[in-house]
């Protein structure tokens, strides 16, 4: 049974890995080039923010601790997973110097260590770049032979930010892309131990799994944009609901409901940039792109349709407040953050713009700061704002009441995309309640839709 687990790279999962690994009793030591994290990592403390990472860190010390050195991890451990950033280059493929890095490091390791052991990727990479980007530099700087010597595996995770340690210990399953099975059953062994479930495992060769793990986030994507499109097509039709119907369509297996809430578009640091990724590898190996294009593109040009439907319900130079600048509820990350571009859009649009969020505001100011105002607290971004736009579902969001957004002003007009404030605001006086994904004007709708059959 394997007990002794090293982490190369501590960033957001790579250090969420390390505190659940040894919550769940291994030993791990973690790897890191920023002394900073390694310090932290050693004096109990989170080297990032993440929901309870702090505390279950602090929880296991006598298991966990971390340097900057690969070759002593690699001493102290019988596997190592590499977690380090594979950012996206200019063609939408993903750049592999920093795992080039660590494969070098590691390979440098093994060729001071005797007896087997196992190099397992988790980051984000395309089909063929383990086998012929990465596994010829742990050959070449070790001196030994992936299979005889030492084994190899691509194992990426399916985890959201903000909930890194719940979803790394309930996994739904996990994909295994293995160079043999020696490689794939000592993953498989960590793997079953570390699960708080009976454990779901896929084995497959690394390339199947390559392709595997970003088919299915953008897979993902495109359910979100057919969600969004039912969105559009309920504000069109008379008594449209989009809550029912895709409540509706869930119920079938064949279908389910995650991801199904139309509101806004896909974002964040993963969902835009695999399914970039993975058009990038379709026109690369002659497949065909198309519908993985339309669904960027459609994804994108989303702000510019609400701008479009908000247009009779706003005036030029009046004040909005945009309420969520993160990419998802209780974030501190605003990659491809649609409260982002829509702020942007309604700043281009010639409103002053107010924006909120309770974790992002800082980055966000940062990224808006020739846009829009990014304001401290809730109450300031409400103050003269006659519209409010909720483009994210937070708890402080929810809990909205009718004095905190009408104050003095004698309308309000509060657009609410994933309906999270209807109980408390619709029919309130003086606000006027627009959910997306439902019809606003169901006279008009009525109208244009008999218009069809007549």
């Amino acid at each position: 049974m394997i007990q002794n687990i090293s982490i190369i790279g501590l960033g957001k999962l790579g250090s969420s890995m390390a505190a659940c690994m040894a919550h769940r009793g291994l030993n791990v030591i973690g790897v890191d080039i920023n002394q900073g994290a390694v310090e932290a990592i050693n004096a109990g403390r989170a080297p990032v923010e993440e929901t309870g990472l702090g505390e279950m860190i602090a929880a296991n010390r006598a298991r966990l601790r971390a340097t900057t050195s690969t070759e002593e991890a690699v001493r102290a451990s019988e596997i190592s997973f590499v977690i380090v950033p594979t950012p996206s280059d200019a063609r939408g493929a993903f750049e592999l110097q920093y795992a080039a890095h660590a494969f070098r490091e590691l390979g440098r390791a093994l060729k001071q260590k005797s007896g087997y052991h196992v190099i397992v990727l988790t980051s984000t990479v395309l089909p063929g770049a383990t086998r012929h980007g990465l596994l010829p530099l742990l050959e070449r700087e070790s001196g030994k032979r992936c299979g005889a010597d030492f084994g190899l595996c691509y194992s990426p995770e399916f985890i959201a930010l903000g909930s890194v340690l719940r979803d790394f210990l309930n996994p739904d399953f996990y994909l295994i892309g293995e160079f043999d099975p020696r490689s794939g059953e000592a993953l498989e062994q960590v793997n079953r131990h570390v699960c708080q479930k009976p454990a779901v495992i896929r084995r497959m060769s690394i390339e199947n799994a390559e392709l595997a793990k970003i088919a299915l986030n953008s897979y993902v994507t495109m359910k979100i944009s057919f969600a969004n499109l039912l969105a559009d097509l309920c504000e069109r039709v008379p008594g449209g609901n989009v809550d029912v119907v895709s409540d509706a369509l869930g119920t079938d297996s064949r279908i389910g409901r995650k991801y199904l809430t139309g509101g806004m578009g896909f974002a964040g640091p993963c969902f835009p940039r695999d399914n970039v990724a993975l058009s990038f590898l379709c026109r690369k190996l002659g497949a065909d792109a198309r519908l993985l294009e339309v669904n960027h593109e459609y994804n994108r040009a989303l702000p510019a349709r609400f701008i479009e439907t908000l247009q009779p319900h706003v005036q030029r130079g009046e004040t909005a407040a945009v309420l969520g600048l993160a990419y998802k509820p209780m974030s501190h990350i605003i990659e491809e953050s649609q409260g982002v571009l829509l702020a942007r859009a309604l700043s281009e649009a010639g409103l002053r713009v107010m924006g909120y969020d309770p974790l992002a505001g800082q980055a966000a100011r940062t990224a808006l700061q020739y846009h829009i105002v990014v304001v401290d607290s809730l109450t300031e971004a409400l103050r003269d704002a006659t519209t409010v736009l909720v483009t994210t579902p937070d708890d402080c969001f929810r809990r909205l009441t009718p004095e905190q957004v009408r104050g003095d002003k004698p309308q309000v007009t509060v657009v609410d995309f994933w309906r999270c404030v209807e109980k408390n605001l619709a029919g309130q006086p003086n606000i006027r309640y627009l959910p997306i994904g439902r019809c606003w004007n169901e006279a008009e709708a009525a109208t244009t839709l008999s218009r069809l059959w007549q």
